[in-house]
């Protein structure tokens, strides 16, 4: 059973974690919206799982449905908002260097976290 990590916007949890990688199941809850962050020492490949939303990527807004993928490399300005009354669910892979959570820089955050 793997720890939910509560966020404002909802949580997340880790699937896998090794040297080379790093798994995340993310779940934003409606209305839901991460911080404008970048990473200096991993990129990240997104999945959707379910819902609908919107991934803002260096200044490009990008549709987020079921189905659909998305690459965040390393140092992009990124983040996910929810557009609907449902869950998103995105599935994250992280590769690089470092995958811990001391690699985000919060460059514009809803909930105060800068």
């Amino acid at each position: 059973m793997t720890l939910k990590n509560k966020r404002p916007w909802g949580y997340f949890e880790v699937l896998s974690e090794t040297s080379d990688h790093k798994v995340k199941r993310i779940v934003v809850e409606p209305s839901g919206i991460l911080s404008l962050q970048r990473h200096k020492l991993r990129s990240e490949h997104w999945f959707v799982v379910a819902g609908f939303g919107v991934a803002i990527v260096d200044g490009k807004k990008k549709p987020l449905r079921a189905g659909s993928s998305l690459d965040i490399p390393q140092k992009s300005k990124h983040r996910v908002q929810n557009s609907s009354d449902e869950n998103l669910i995105i599935i994250e892979v992280q590769t690089g260097e470092y995958y811990g959570d001391d690699d985000i820089e919060r460059l514009e955050d809803k909930y105060g976290r800068i």
